[in-house]
């Protein structure tokens, strides 16, 4: 059952940079661990980043670090992921989802995804 609801995806040149929301359309975000993950075609779905519930904690692909940073406004019960110096590999869908176990734990609540693309 999907209820997350992310955006900001769209079409980058590389070296730029995007931010994705990740807001929930029937609950409060703010007692649960947000990850997001991405998928880009013919590979596996692999995780990004993840920040707990009150956002004390946060974890990163190597792939991401120092380029990607994810954060949370539980007054606005939003998730984002700012992502910077924008890579051609990191054209995917990108997912946000949220779990009640921390980010170690299981992941109950998914989006339907945003399409990230980076290209000249």
């Amino acid at each position: 059952q999907l209820q997350l609801v992310e955006s900001g995806g769209g079409l980058v040149q590389p070296g730029g940079s995007l931010r994705l929301s990740c807001t929930a359309s029937d609950f409060t975000l703010e007692h649960y661990a947000v990850g997001w993950f991405r998928q880009a075609p013919g590979k596996e779905r692999e995780g990004v980043s993840c920040i707990s519930a009150r956002g004390g904690s946060t974890d990163y692909g190597d792939f991401v670090k120092g380029r990607f940073t994810i954060s949370r406004d539980n007054a606005k019960d939003t998730v984002y992921l700012q992502m910077n110096s924008l890579k051609p590999e990191d054209t995917a869908i990108y997912y946000c989802a949220s779990g009640p176990n921390g980010c170690r734990g299981d992941f109950r609540s998914w989006g339907q995804g945003t399409q990230v693309t980076v290209s000249s």
